[in-house]
């Protein structure tokens, strides 16, 4: 099956690769396309905006993850040509720069472009450059011969003439120049605030075809759909085993506070029983449920609606306390705690489960994938996962930690894995996309709890 399939991809992080994406996704949805996004890495934020650029009338679009360091090279194809068999498009959106992996270029950009064989659109920042760009695209195309460089955008480029200095390096270096987008102030200013603000009433949707029009005017999609346009396997299909247990029904927090889940979590857990779902900030009464799984988003932002809502905390409290099996992943962790002090210094009370606060108070970025490993002869598997946050914790001496966790790199990391009664909280953000017989153990926690 041919259809265009392309990667977006940039020397380095805040060069506009997501702004490109998302445009040229929405692009080609108005042109009756069904596009299937993807995200290079383990960002659970682009891909739910890839979703929304990707919105169709006709299919569902979720954005996917692919991810060579969380799950195997086999999974990563696997996923890609289930989702990419559906759509009449195909647009991967890359992470960092085009070789940062997790260790030298393992998990980037560049060896999913390898792996899949994908043509890579470059997307460059001009901003302050004209033909010296020529040196730095003549080192991208030939530090991995195996890549295949569709062409380069230019982004920050306000003036033809500046364009055609940029347009003289690659042909001097032999890639093709596919256009350029100026700046726009006001398309910098809503990009900055797309990602941190998720609410119903910002208007994502008008952004991304604000967006879609700036980009069109000076990119040619025409050039990269015909020049990207190639072999998609058929329909492959994605085996997730039998669940080992019972039908449960699984009752998963959604809202504009608590969203960063993996697509592929949910599909599994679809294969263990019946979701649910509700909000922390809007629900008053927890739905009936045998789980809860609260993972993260951004409580940060919304903690006087939470704090506030003390029939859900009283709810969830009590389901902890009672012996039901909970999972909760970083802004879940920090929302079954006692408290959340936010960079102002007020604080703001949550369940009051765990014997642990949150402060926001002189934020440092914590980033990282993780591995890591239960202390449990029933699980002895190394589960990965990801993490990324600006709080503290303080008062965990006294939970219990079940797992050792290390870095990309087997270095030390101080993060732990929380267990009180079955209730089990990190900071971590696992993919069980592939590892699936984690839930297997999850859900044996409960039964050896209910003998």
């Amino acid at each position: 099956m041919q259809l265009p399939r392309f990667l977006i991809a940039s020397p380095t992080s805040n060069s506009g690769k997501t702004t490109l994406a998302l445009a040229l996704i929405r692009a080609m949805s108005k042109r009756g396309l069904a596009v299937q996004p993807f995200k290079c890495g383990p960002d659970y934020l682009d891909t739910y905006l890839q979703s929304i650029a990707a919105a169709s009338s006709h299919k569902d679009l979720p954005g996917i993850n692919l991810d060579t360091f969380m799950s195997s090279k086999s999974h990563v194809m696997s996923l890609f040509h289930h989702y990419a068999a559906k759509a009449d498009a195909v647009v991967v959106e890359g992470v960092m720069g085009l070789f940062d992996g997790a260790k030298k270029s393992e998990g980037s950009s560049a060896e999913i472009a390898n792996l899949l064989g994908l043509p890579i659109v470059l997307v460059v920042n001009a901003k302050g450059v004209a033909y010296s760009v020529a040196p730095l695209l003549y080192g991208f195309k030939n530090f991995d011969p195996d890549l295949n460089f569709a062409g380069v955008i230019f982004n920050h480029v306000n003036t033809e003439s500046h364009y055609q200095f940029l347009k003289d390096a690659c042909a001097d270096v032999g890639i093709e120049a596919l256009g350029y987008v100026p700046h726009h102030e006001a398309i910098e200013i809503k990009e900055r605030h797309l990602g941190l603000n998720i609410s119903t009433d910002y208007d994502q949707d008008g952004i991304i075809e604000h967006m879609a029009e700036h980009v069109q005017r000076t990119v040619n999609l025409d050039r990269i759909m015909q020049l990207c346009t190639g072999e998609i396997e058929s329909e492959v299909q994605i085996n997730y085993p039998s669940a080992k247990q019972p039908a449960m029904k699984i009752a998963i927090a959604k809202d504009e506070a608590f969203n960063f889940i993996y697509h592929q979590n949910l599909e599994v857990l679809k294969k263990y029983g019946e979701l649910v779902y509700f909000s922390p900030l809007f629900d008053t009464e927890l739905p009936e449920a045998d789980m809860l799984y609260i993972a993260g988003g951004y409580p940060e932002l919304y903690l006087s609606r939470l704090s506030q809502n003390k029939s859900m905390q009283q709810q969830i409290a009590a389901f902890c306390e009672h012996g039901g099996l909970v999972y909760a992943e970083c802004g879940g962790l920090m929302y079954l705690g006692k408290t959340i002090i936010d960079p102002e210094g007020a604080r703001h009370p949550m369940c009051g489960f765990l014997d642990l606060e949150t402060s926001m108070e002189h934020a440092k970025l914590t980033l990282g994938y993780r591995k890591v490993k239960l202390h449990s002869e029933l699980f002895p598997a190394e589960l990965r996962g990801h993490e990324f946050h600006y709080s503290h914790l303080s008062g965990t001496e006294q939970l219990e930690n079940i797992a050792d966790v290390r870095g990309a790199r087997d270095q030390e990391v101080p993060t732990k894995v929380y267990r009180k009664n079955n209730t089990i909280a990190s900071y971590v953000h696992l993919y069980w996309g592939e590892e699936h017989s984690f839930l297997d153990f999850l859900f044996h926690q409960l039964l050896q709890a209910e003998k």
